[in-house]
């Protein structure tokens, strides 16, 4: 079973992205996923889109949270994502 994709778009200093990473990583299912972090910093393309969004969490491409992330509710996408 290949493990489901997740992405945070963050940048330094925020402190909504650092909740966000305590609730993904709290949800007890990090056995179940890969996590990267992108600096939307980084691209100009994604400071534009996300400038005022951050964090925005994909899970497998879709974005899935926004500014904040409920740990139960991750957990519950995150299983449902390896149960299909």
């Amino acid at each position: 079973m290949s493990k489901v994709h997740v992405i945070i778009y963050s940048r330094p200093g925020c402190h909504l992205c650092d909740d966000a990473k305590a609730a993904i990583m709290s949800a007890g299912c990090d056995d179940q996923f890969v996590l990267d972090e992108i600096n939307i910093e980084s691209d100009d393309e994604l400071l534009s889109k996300y400038r005022y969004d951050i964090p925005v969490i994909t899970i497998d491409g879709v974005e899935s949270f926004i500014h904040r992330v409920d740990a139960k509710e991750f957990r519950t996408r995150i299983r449902r994502m390896n149960a299909d």
